[in-house]
């Protein structure tokens, strides 16, 4: 699956929203790539998998983690497709943990996969918690690196797509300069 394959799964889906939004990082842009809408449909979503799957041929991977809520669909189907437990962390206030009684075993190798990365906090979040309870995590993997700065993970870090969109800190943003209000779509409030 090319890059302009995945973008296209986008535009197709009516996935690429232009307006003014607030990121989960706190940013804000004039583009949002809604992903749950792409997701919602288990052929795309498989495909999808199928693809970040082949960036880790020959990696050995027990658990897929996710980020509750945008990376819950995608882990849950890359692990589906690898034929292995799929898990998400949540917050829990300021924190992000495990709940719903899922558990990490010492030494599980783990692929933490999200839909979207911008900063990379949310995943370097999950990656702490992977390792406060003894997995290894092998590999990081999201459908969109709409980062600026290529997150330093310290694993390998794998993406479909890597989509420049301009985005700002709130205090510098020219929309909200012109007194337009931010709409939050994603799962962080």
């Amino acid at each position: 699956m090319t890059e302009k394959d995945v973008i296209g799964l986008f535009e197709k889906n009516n996935a690429l929203l232009t307006g003014h939004f607030k990121l989960s990082s706190g940013l804000h842009s004039a583009r949002y790539l809604q992903c749950a809408l792409v997701l919602q449909y288990p052929d795309a979503a498989e495909q999808l998998a199928r693809a970040i799957i082949a960036k880790y041929a020959g990696t050995k991977i027990d658990l897929v983690v996710g980020p509750a809520l945008g990376g819950v669909t995608i882990a849950y189907e890359v692990a589906r497709v690898l034929g292995v437990r799929g898990i998400f962390t949540e917050r829990d206030g300021d924190k992000v943990v495990l709940r719903r009684g899922f558990s990490i075993g010492a030494g599980e190798r783990v692929l933490v996969v999200e839909d979207v990365v911008t900063t990379g906090l949310s995943t370097k979040e999950v990656m702490e918690v992977v390792s406060s309870h003894g997995g290894v995590v092998v590999g990081v993997a999201s459908i969109i690196d709409r980062s600026e700065v290529n997150p330093d993970y310290g694993v390998k870090f794998e993406s479909l797509a890597r989509v420049k969109v301009q985005a700002y800190k709130p205090e510098e943003c020219p929309m909200c300069k012109e007194g337009d209000v931010a709409l939050k779509p994603g799962s962080r409030k």
